[in-house]
C-alpha cells in the first residue's frame, strides 16, 4: 500500500471509532513515516494545478491524525519543559543544506518543511504541515499556521502571521507565492492567496473578508493577491454612513493593489480610481 492509502485506511478507522489507546505499533510506523515525509517536502498540504491551489485532503487528514493517535508527554526544549503531543522537528540536517536558524527561540514542530538556504530569525514558530520554501526569510516574531505553503525567495518582516487552515481539511490553506515580500506586522489568514513575486507594505490584513481593489485590471477581488502587484491599507466608506458615534463618518479596511512598477501613483489617482 501507498503512504497516501494508509493514512485514508487510519482516518477512516479514525471515524469509525478508533482511539489513541487502540493505535499499536504499526499505526504508529505510519503516522511518522508520513511527519518524515512532510519534512522531507516529498508530501505537501496543498499543491498547484492549472486551476490554482487545491488542498491535498489526505495530507491534512494525516495530520490531524498524529493530534488525535498520539497521546500528550512531557518534553523540554531549551531546558524548559512543555507538554504536546508532537516533539519539535530535529534540524540537524538544515545547516547541510544552508539553512539557518538562529538560536533562543526557533521553533519548528514536527512534520513542518524547511527548504534549503532559508533563514529562521528568533523568535519564530513553524507549525507541523508548513511548507517553507528555499531561500525564505522568517523573521523575528513571525508564525507560520498548520498547513501553510510559503514559497522560495519570500521575505516575511518581523511580526508576520502566516495562518494555517487545518480544517476542514478540503479547504485551501493561507498560500504565500515566491518572490513575495510582506512587510512587518502583516497578517493573512483564512486560505488567502498572495500571488508571486508581490509586494506587500507593513501592517497590511490580507484575508477573504477585505476587498482588494485591484487597481491594474481595474476590479474588485477577495480571498487573492494577484501576482506581481504593490498592495497597501487603505480605509474607504463604509455602508454604515454616517452615524452619531463616528465623527466625520464610519470607515472600513480595504487593499489596495498597484502594478510592482507603480510606486509612485499619486494620492489623489488612488482616491478617484476608489471611487
Amino acid at each position: 500500500m501507498s503512504l497516501q492509502s494508509d493514512i485514508e485506511s487510519l482516518w477512516e478507522r479514525s471515524e469509525d471509532g478508533l482511539t489513541t489507546s487502540d493505535a499499536g505499533t504499526d499505526e504508529r510506523a505510519t503516522l511518522d513515516e508520513f511527519l518524515d515525509a512532510l519534512e522531507a517536502g516529498e508530501v505537501r498540504a496543498a499543491e498547484q494545478d492549472s486551476d490554482g491551489w487545491v488542498a491535498n485532503e489526505w495530507v491534512k487528514q494525516g495530520i490531524l491524525l498524529n493530534f488525535s493517535l498520539r497521546e500528550t508527554q512531557r518534553r523540554e526544549y531549551g531546558g524548559v519543559a512543555y507538554h504536546d503531543v508532537l516533539p519539535l522537528r530535529s534540524t540537524g540536517e538544515l545547516g547541510e543544506r544552508g539553512t539557518r536558524n538562529t538560536p533562543d527561540g526557533t521553533v519548528v514542530r514536527r512534520g513542518a518543511y524547511v527548504g534549503d538556504d532559508a533563514i529562521m530569525m528568533s523568535p519564530s514558530f513553524v507549525n507541523a504541515g508548513a511548507h517553507v520554501g528555499d531561500g525564505t526569510l522568517v523573521d523575528s516574531c513571525d508564525t507560520i499556521g498548520s498547513c501553510a505553503q510559503v514559497g522560495a525567495d519570500v521575505k516575511l518582516g518581523a511580526n508576520t502571521l502566516i495562518g494555517g487552515v487545518l480544517e476542514p481539511v478540503e479547504n485551501t490553506p493561507v498560500i504565500v507565492e515566491e518572490g513575495v515580500s510582506l512587510g512587518a506586522g502583516c497578517r493573512v489568514t483564512s486560505g488567502f492567496v498572495v500571488g508571486h513575486d508581490s509586494v506587500v507594505g507593513e501592517n497590511t490584513l490580507l484575508t477573504p473578508r477585505i476587498p482588494v481593489y485591484d487597481l491594474v485590471d481595474e476590479e474588485v477581488v477577495y480571498g487573492h493577491l494577484p501576482p506581481e502587484r504593490r498592495a497597501f491599507t487603505r480605509f474607504v466608506e463604509s455602508s454604515i454612513g454616517e452615524h452619531d458615534l463616528f465623527d466625520g463618518g464610519a470607515y472600513k479596511p480595504a487593499v489596495v493593489a498597484t502594478a510592482v512598477e507603480d510606486r509612485t501613483l499619486e494620492a489623489t489617482e488612488r482616491e478617484e480610481a476608489l471611487r
